[in-house]
């Protein structure tokens, strides 16, 4: 894969052009933005805000040689949540537990590596924790790391199929929150690992009534932000070595396009459509 990265001081934002998918390196280089630890380079794939960016149908997804997550799991930590004014603590819980065996979830079962294909089994939520430990005074990629491998050490396990959640409560989130990115999700040596700001922190930019009117979609966000997360980390752990296309990752490509809710067995959420290389286009459920 040939990527061209440029590391932006001191933001640490990097543009990765992917080379040979459809589109030309400038084309990709305008819309496919992540973060890069400038201590080494681990690239962190950004879920941009509704405005003011503007985003394109992707097309067909390719495989890069990377892993992807087999029989994927959740591990969601809730790092001093002394605020949750939202109540994004419980539905983030029963989003991400309802979301094994849905047909939403086995979009990314036909997606693989050289192992086998992604699995869409039931029970994909396996622990929460809450973490009473202070948080840092600035919120960064570093910070957020270290804490993803506290939960990997506190869970018993570094599995590449574990995908690390750390939530931070109402009022704490990393700069650039809201206004550059929703969330994002990284790989740093040792686990694959997701930030989940405080998701209605950022109002209408990351999601708040994008499907639902009034109170009832407040949290309309945290599960389409993570949603798109969760999917991306199951189809690309180590990014960017395994799915991508032109427009990015599995959710890149669809991002705040034909949104809708669906249903769980834990109850109905909202959502953004998944890249369906099968359907060439976005879709909310698979087959």
């Amino acid at each position: 894969m040939k990527l061209n990265v440029t590391l932006a001081v001191p933001s640490a934002i990097a543009t990765i052009a992917f080379a040979g998918i459809g589109a030309t390196a400038a084309d990709a280089a305008s819309r496919h933005t992540v973060y890069v630890m400038p201590s080494r380079v681990v690239a962190a794939h950004v879920m941009r805000p509704r405005t003011p960016f503007h985003y394109d149908t992707g097309g067909q997804l390719q495989w890069y040689g990377g892993p992807v997550q087999h029989v994927p799991k959740n591990y969601i930590v809730f790092w001093h949540f002394t605020s949750d004014p939202s109540g994004e603590e419980a539905y983030i819980q029963n989003f991400t537990s309802g979301l094994g065996g849905s047909s939403w979830m086995n979009i990314v079962t036909q997606y693989y590596d050289s192992v086998g294909n992604i699995q869409n089994p039931t029970g994909q939520l396996a622990g929460v924790w809450s973490d009473s430990s202070a948080l840092p005074r600035r919120i960064t990629q570093s910070t957020l790391s270290t804490e993803a491998n506290r939960a990997a050490a506190h869970f018993g396990t570094h599995s590449l199929d574990a995908n690390f959640i750390v939530a931070t409560p109402h009022g704490h989130s990393q700069s650039g929150f809201g206004t550059q990115w929703c969330a994002y999700h990284s790989y740093n040596g040792s686990v694959a690992w997701t930030y989940m700001p405080y998701m209605t922190d950022a109002g209408y930019n990351c999601g708040e009534n994008a499907v639902n009117p009034g109170s009832q979609g407040i949290l309309d966000g945290v599960s389409i932000v993570g949603g798109h997360e969760i999917a991306e980390t199951q189809t690309d752990p180590e990014p960017n070595t395994g799915w991508n296309g032109p427009g990015g990752e599995i959710g890149d490509e669809c991002a705040w396009q034909g949104l809708g809710d669906i249903s769980l067995s834990t109850g109905t959420f909202a959502a953004q459509p998944l890249w369906s290389n099968a359907n060439y286009g976005c879709v909310l459920h698979y087959p």
